[in-house]
């Protein structure tokens, strides 16, 4: 969405099975799984509402691969993991935990400025890196390592 994570987050809500299943009622008219994508919701009666061919297009995993990706904004590439979101400006935070290996990455997002994508500070294990040394275009990233540790990392948008 270019950088709108408001208008992201609304579409994906629109797409996400849970957010068609989640009272009894809901469940009883939707009548598919709330963890697969369907590729058909009826508009017509008497199915109107229904979810249709829920197991035939793998949609689900690339859906979560979306939501990680693009609104979460975590992407490895190599031994780089990219942290930029694009999240709902109403989002005050959010954590993340990350294995790579034996290590484990908690990663915390603050948006204090209720911001819904951008950066002005990343901190790993207590310091600071120079954005200089970030790649041009590409944002922050941390480099990763498999050293079985247990790194702590901060985010500020």
């Amino acid at each position: 969405m270019l950088g709108e994570g408001d208008k992201a987050f609304e579409l994906f809500h629109l797409l996400n099975p849970i957010m068609h299943t989640k009272t009894s009622s809901e469940v009883r008219k939707y009548v598919g799984e709330p963890y697969a994508v369907a590729a058909d919701v009826y508009t017509e009666e008497p199915h109107r509402g229904h979810a249709g061919w829920t197991w035939y297009t793998g949609a689900a995993g690339w859906m979560y691969q979306a939501g990680v990706e693009w609104i979460i904004g975590l992407r490895r590439r190599g031994d780089r993991l990219f942290i930029r979101p694009c999240i709902p400006s109403e989002w005050p935070e959010f954590s993340a935990s990350y294995r790579y290996g034996g290590a484990e990455y908690r990663i915390a997002v603050k948006n204090p400025s209720h911001k819904t994508g951008g950066h002005t500070r990343l901190v790993v294990d207590g310091q600071e890196l120079d954005p200089a040394e970030w790649s041009a275009g590409e944002g922050p990233f941390i480099r990763l390592a498999d050293d079985g540790q247990v790194h702590e990392v901060e985010l500020t948008l």
